[in-house]
């Protein structure tokens, strides 16, 4: 073979394996191409144009992503606070009726004219004020004086003793009437609001705290409903009054101290409205409170009666004696028997029998759980009135 041939054939040699170096990087270039295509990600629109910086020098250019029109944050509500809160509405419904009773004294003294004060509130529109009886006690005349100052001159219809309750009367037209709630609703815990006329001078206070016990007995008043609202000398006989402007009590006493020196804060008493409400009705009528009377004197079982007269029950009264010709002989209730409970009501701190009596009428016949000897019997008994001073 000759030279030149030679030379040609390594040519072509050397020229086609340059072809598929060349083409196969091409083919090679293009397959990636499409595969790398295919595996990425689909592109995402950025709204805003990207922020490119202009020196040469500068870092890679930063690209701001964030909306144009970002969302708006949560709206914000702005509260007003009003102090026309249900205590002061309350308030303002009921105060206008709201009166100060000016006790004008009778005496023997020659000079001056010596006056006792409390408050009162108007619970009719023909002028029928309710207070306390201990507040017109000794009156020569009685004045009532209104939220605005003006005065009237008052009359007695009846008093009640026992509940400390009276009904006065004045003439012409009144501010305002206040209305009973239905104390028997009532909840330790709530609001109460006491409106009077501490020391007689401060007309219109409002003092506010809470129910803070029911039927709690003080002395021989029985069936109170405790509050810690400040109650100084001058409330007696102002309405004791829940949120919604309703009467739920009448003031009558407070407990500032033990028999032992213990001195107390915040023991305020008033006598129900459901109590007042049927006071106030026979004496509009009747001129007179009839209580029904079964004839026993007796004493509330506690730890120290139950060990003393071996009783296995907490609650109840035991009788002390019986009055002769009473209800409670005709019935043949005896002397340490412990009454349990009347008709269906279970007598305990609740349910004392003073309140249970009230809500009786003369004539009406009882039968009533006692418990003799260890054993349980009922016992049916016929109302009587009970008498003046008993």
């Amino acid at each position: 073979m000759s030279r030149s041939n030679s030379f040609l054939i390594s040519c072509a040699i050397l020229l086609a394996v340059l072809v598929g170096i060349v083409g196969g990087g091409i083919v090679g270039g293009f397959a990636g191409y499409f595969a790398a295509q295919s595996a990425a990600p689909a592109p995402v629109a950025i709204p805003a144009s990207p922020i490119l910086s202009t020196n040469p020098g500068a870092p890679a250019p930063i690209i701001n992503t964030a909306p144009t029109n970002p969302p708006a944050p949560p709206a914000v509500t702005n509260l007003t606070l009003k102090e026309d809160s249900a205590v002061i509405e309350a308030v303002r419904k009921v105060k206008p009726a709201v009166v100060t009773v000016i006790n004008q004294l009778q005496t023997r003294r020659t000079t001056g004219n010596p006056t006792a004060s409390g408050s009162g509130v108007v619970v009719d529109p023909r002028g029928y004020i309710v207070t306390n009886n201990h507040v017109i006690e000794g009156q020569k005349s009685l004045i009532v004086v209104f939220s605005d100052g003006t005065k009237a001159d008052a009359t007695i219809i009846g008093t009640d003793s026992i509940a400390d309750i009276a009904v006065l009367k004045i003439e012409g037209k009144v501010p305002a009437v206040a209305q009973f709630g239905d104390s028997s609703a009532l909840e330790p815990g709530q609001w109460a609001i006491a409106i009077g006329s501490p020391l007689g001078d401060f007309r219109g206070t409002v003092t506010v705290g809470v129910v803070s016990a029911l039927n709690r007995q003080v002395a021989r008043m029985q069936g109170l409903i405790q509050t810690d609202a400040a109650i100084n000398n001058g409330n007696s006989g102002g309405p004791l009054i829940n949120s919604l402007g309703q009467v739920i009590g009448i003031n009558t006493l407070v407990v500032r101290s033990t028999g032992e020196g213990n001195v107390a804060e915040g023991l305020g008493f008033a006598v129900p409205s459901n109590m007042v409400r049927e006071i106030v009705a026979q004496l509009l009528t009747k001129g007179k409170v009839e209580r029904a009377y079964i004839g026993i004197r007796y004493s509330e079982v506690d730890p120290t009666i139950a060990s003393t007269l071996n009783l296995n029950v907490t609650n109840g009264v035991v009788i002390g004696s019986v009055e002769a010709n009473s209800p409670a002989e005709k019935s043949g209730l005896k002397e340490n028997d412990v009454i349990l409970a009347m008709d269906a009501t279970r007598i305990d701190a609740d349910h004392p029998l003073a309140v249970l009596l009230f809500t009786r009428k003369a004539g009406e016949t009882v039968t009533l759980t006692i418990l003799r000897d260890g054993k349980e019997m009922q016992v049916k008994l016929t109302l009587t009135v009970r008498p003046p001073g008993s």
